[in-house]
């Protein structure tokens, strides 16, 4: 697989008006996104740190997955995203070795990325993510 660099680190929390402040006030990061993505049932908000994004993460539904983090876990880190070239083939390299998958094949996702997640239980308890752009 072609990894190129680290596209995003997640970061799920309650509320994603705080948070873009917190971020914008404390950092000096400018927000320079904000997206609903429908499927995930989520809202993001988008910073760029060099060629790195952070994506901050609010639940818009009580049964989502950031809001089943956010309950279990409290905010933080919730994925670690790579950019890839050639996702669908990134995904069957992973499952090749041995990495169970969450998404066997790419999904929309923000920004008008295709996505897909490895599961936490195969990759040392992180979650983690593959993109690539549209």
């Amino acid at each position: 697989m072609n990894l190129t660099h680290v596209e995003h680190i997640g970061i799920a929390v309650k509320n994603l008006d705080e948070a873009v402040k917190f971020y914008e006030s404390v950092f000096g990061l400018e927000c320079y996104g904000i997206e609903e993505v429908i499927n995930q049932k989520v809202r993001t908000a988008f910073f760029k740190v060099g060629e790195t994004k952070i994506e901050l993460l609010e639940a818009t539904d009580p049964e989502s997955p950031i809001a089943k983090f956010v309950n279990k876990r409290g905010e933080g880190i919730h994925h670690l995203a790579f950019h890839v070239e050639g996702i669908e083939r990134a995904l069957e390299e992973a499952k090749e070795k041995g990495i169970k998958l969450i998404d066997e094949k790419p999904r929309d996702g923000a920004e008008n990325m295709k996505i897909g997640f490895l599961h936490p239980k195969s990759t040392l308890g992180v979650l983690t993510e593959f993109c690539e752009e549209k």
